[in-house]
């Protein structure tokens, strides 16, 4: 397992010793734009560390919100992004069908990125009905590191968020990250022919309990962050 943590602009500094990965905050619905992102990525960068960048997905407008995303994050050549899906500041979500057309959104426009979805359990057993993690799941139970309580596939599992938002990568060595994150074209559009909706990975056994929602309170859209 390899270690990461997940920061948004809230974390000014943060230390990237001991760490494969760091995934940032780079927007939130169709006004936020964190304006921390590019020195955050630049410093996981120094250190050696694969960088992602997240979007905090609202309902409606997703094709926009999905070229937001592209146009403003701060990513470069094969850095992972995610969709981070979860309850609004204004109690709301994005639905299913919303989740889903955002990832193949940000798919179609950026092809030669792994496009990941990040929810905590709670929605991934209680609200998602696709099973659609576009390029990987990106989970959110905070038991124990690296065995969170679902029965899907997942890719990454964040396990805390103290004192900032931790996780573990089903990865052996941070070059088979780097290898898995340098998707080509055309290797994504094969893997989406052959991986499909993996709709058997729910299992009634499952305990559909409520968990916490990870990350904390998210910023209103449009509001930006201290």
């Amino acid at each position: 397992m390899l270690h990461g943590i997940d920061v948004s602009s809230h974390q000014s500094s943060f230390d990237t010793d001991g760490l494969a990965f760091v995934f940032i905050k780079a927007t939130e619905g169709r006004s936020y734009i964190n304006p921390k992102q590019s020195s955050q990525a630049a410093r996981a960068r120094k250190a050696g560390c694969v960088v992602g960048f997240y979007h905090f997905l609202w309902p409606g407008n997703i094709a926009a919100q999905a070229r937001y995303f592209v146009e403003k994050c701060a990513s470069e050549k094969h850095d992972l992004l995610a969709v981070d899906w979860e309850t609004t500041g204004s109690g709301t979500r994005a639905s299913n069908a919303e989740k889903d057309r955002f990832i193949r959104e940000v798919k179609k426009l950026r092809p030669t990125h792994r496009v990941m979805l990040y929810c905590n359990r709670n929605f991934w057993l209680n609200h998602d009905t696709t099973s659609y993690a576009g390029d990987g799941l990106w989970i959110a139970d905070y038991v124990s590191a690296g065995k969170p309580r679902i029965k899907a596939k997942w890719r990454i599992h964040q396990y805390t968020d103290r004192p900032v938002d931790k996780n573990v990568a089903d990865f052996s060595s941070k070059a088979s990250l780097k290898t898995w994150a340098t998707v080509t074209r055309v290797a994504n559009a094969i893997e989406d022919l052959v991986d499909g909706d993996d709709e058997d990975v729910r299992q009634e056994s499952e305990t559909k309990e409520q968990q916490p929602e990870a990350k904390g309170q998210p910023e209103a859209e449009g509001q930006s962050q201290a």
